[in-house]
């Protein structure tokens, strides 16, 4: 009969997120992993397969938890598109501030993958494509709607204009690891909803 785990597994998980999230994968040891979580190495492949298999599963929680929190903001019919686009971007910049250290944040864990592992990783490349393409279609969503209500002025294609959104948040996160104070990152914010509703 197999030994019951002693550990919190969620919390062991949440762990090693963060230690890839700080550091990157390929520059996160097994012993960085085990100091993080306070597993021994043998605890670590028996739960988690493989450092790959953990990352994935890291990945995979924190793509949840953060596009999950972002389409709560975009879906939030109550207020006009425009509206939910700003709460978005102020998100976005509280969450660069909640995550910060040595005056640099964190970033995103999808932005540091795609950098770091892009091409590298099939089942990385296809989860980050799956997270891509539900927070695209909730951008076009919000946009076509702003779109409808003469919020956004824009014409372009909302596709377009989500692909856009995207590429500023990831610019805004890589900002804020190399040192971007907060009016920094609201004034790329402040125009990017400028280039939307005017």
């Amino acid at each position: 009969m197999a030994r019951p785990r002693t550990f919190d597994e969620e919390r062991a998980l949440d762990a090693a997120m963060r230690a890839f999230w700080a550091n990157g994968y390929e520059a996160t040891s097994t012993q960085d992993l085990c100091d993080v979580t306070g597993l021994g190495r043998s605890s670590i492949y028996n739960t988690f397969n493989s450092k790959q298999d953990l990352f994935r599963r890291a990945l995979a929680r924190y793509i949840e938890t953060t596009t999950a929190n972002q389409l709560a903001i975009l879906e939030d019919l109550r207020r006009p598109a425009v509206e939910r686009l700003r709460a978005l971007f102020t998100s976005i910049v509280d969450a660069e501030f909640d995550n910060r250290g040595n005056g640099r944040s964190m970033g995103c864990l999808t932005v540091n993958t795609t950098v770091e592992l892009a091409g590298r990783d099939a089942e990385a490349d296809r989860m980050l494509e799956r997270d891509t393409a539900r927070r695209l279609a909730s951008l076009r969503a919000a946009i076509e709607e702003g779109q409808r209500a003469g919020d956004i002025a824009s014409t372009r294609d909302s596709g377009s204009l989500a692909r856009f959104l995207v590429a500023v948040i990831g610019g805004m996160r890589v900002t804020g690891q190399g040192g971007g104070d907060r009016p920094t990152l609201e004034a790329i914010a402040d125009t990017a909803m400028d280039a939307l509703t005017h």
